[in-house]
């Protein structure tokens, strides 16, 4: 098949969209991939053709943090780069609407490529669960306001499903977590399927990780990764940082990601960084530290890694609070007089902590090893995905 992956460029998207591009085309498929000019390292490192948008269609829309006011630039950047490639299949992200667009129109099938955890309605079983403020119908609300603005854009009836959620689903929609991020007794909607972590980064320059090595071997105290994520009407986990990480037990080397200034104390231990790849700072980590997004939580969890998180906002209490539940995390002090450094003490040692960890990341690595994505990516071709015939219970039974 001609496969042409259109992902949001931000590493969280496009990273598992390479991933399985590379094993797609292992497997004897051509894959390109859509992507502004700040996706060809990326794309390059991955041996995969990259479509430029800017040649297509307007690259603001390919941005996650302006994806909401892009749905009809979408569409027309991934119907030209589609007819380009003549693309049997297309691959995109959760919050690229104009892309399950595309595949309507172009008659193709669309798989999307999901968060850790499902962030919509259940198909049931979820009756006890708490709700938010920004809950999971909220969520499906602003998903499906998206993209019914963006058919009225384009032009298209609108469509009369009887689970309103299915038009986002496209040919499947694929969870990168684990099963037990869900919450307990829910039931996934059909054609939505756990397919693994698709883990994925361009190699460490060797002086960048040397050097950053170098400096952690000079403090010389245990290592937290710290990775930052966006934090909305939250308030900036730099005080609590600053706090935990001073005349502590612990250093720390803190990932930007998408944030903005840094503010470290001159008198704490924290090692500010903004690299387009973690695995080896997770591997020299003992503990990791996160708002609760998709990319930090399963590159912890598949290293093996116990997790403390802070999430601020959109997604992140969610899955801040599966991790929790399913005991793989505890959760880091929102206030700033509560003792950090023995919270990240007393999880760098926590027993049962330590045991879902092990279990949950030992079947995270394995959903990677076996393929499963690129099998269900291939089962789309002929609308399998829709009947649920792929189950957690079967994947992680081998």
């Amino acid at each position: 098949m001609n496969i042409l992956l259109c992902p949001l460029s931000d590493p969280g998207y496009l990273y598992p969209s390479l991933r399985v591009g590379i094993e797609l085309r292992l497997r004897g498929n051509t894959v390109s991939v859509l992507g502004n000019e700040t996706a060809a390292a990326a794309a390059k490192a991955a041996d995969i053709d990259l479509i430029p948008v800017a040649q297509v269609g307007d690259p603001a829309a390919f941005f996650v943090k302006t994806w909401g006011f892009h749905g009809l630039n979408q569409f027309q950047a991934v119907c030209r780069a589609a007819k380009s490639v003549r693309a049997d299949l297309l691959v995109t992200s959760v919050l690229c609407q104009g892309a399950l667009l595309a595949a309507e129109v172009l008659d193709l099938p669309v798989v999307v490529m999901g968060f850790a955890a499902h962030l919509w309605r259940y198909q049931s079983g979820a009756d006890e669960e708490p709700a938010t403020p920004a809950d999971r119908l909220w969520r499906e609300n602003i998903m499906l306001a998206n993209y019914t603005l963006t058919r009225d854009q384009i032009g298209l009836a609108p469509r009369r499903d009887p689970q309103p959620q299915r038009a986002l689903i496209g040919s499947g929609l694929l969870l990168r977590g684990h099963p037990d991020l869900e919450h307990p007794g829910a039931v996934l909607p059909a054609g939505i399927h756990h397919a693994g972590p698709c883990l994925w980064e361009p190699p460490p320059d060797p002086g960048e990780a040397a050097d950053i090595a170098a400096a952690l071997d000079r403090v010389g105290k245990p290592v937290v990764y710290v990775h930052l994520g966006r934090i909305f009407d939250g308030g900036a986990l730099w005080p609590r940082l600053n706090s935990a990480f001073t005349d502590g037990p612990f250093q720390a080397v803190v990932e930007l990601g998408r944030t903005g200034r840094p503010q470290p104390d001159a008198r704490a231990d924290l090692l500010v960084v903004r690299k387009p790849w973690m695995g080896p700072l997770v591997e020299r980590a003992e503990l990791v530290l996160t708002n609760a997004t998709s990319a930090p939580v399963l590159m912890g969890l598949s290293h093996g890694r116990p997790l403390v998180v802070a999430p601020a906002g959109s997604e992140q209490p969610l899955l801040a609070e599966a991790c929790l539940k399913a005991g793989v995390a505890v959760r880091f002090p929102s206030d700033l007089l509560d003792d950090g450094a023995a919270v990240l003490k007393a999880a760098r040692v926590d027993p049962a902590v330590q045991s879902r960890v092990a279990e949950i990341g030992a079947e995270l690595s394995w959903m990677d090893r076996s393929g499963r994505t690129a099998d269900l990516i291939e089962a789309a071709a002929s609308g399998d995905l829709t009947s649920n015939t792929f189950t957690a219970v079967a994947a992680l039974s081998g």
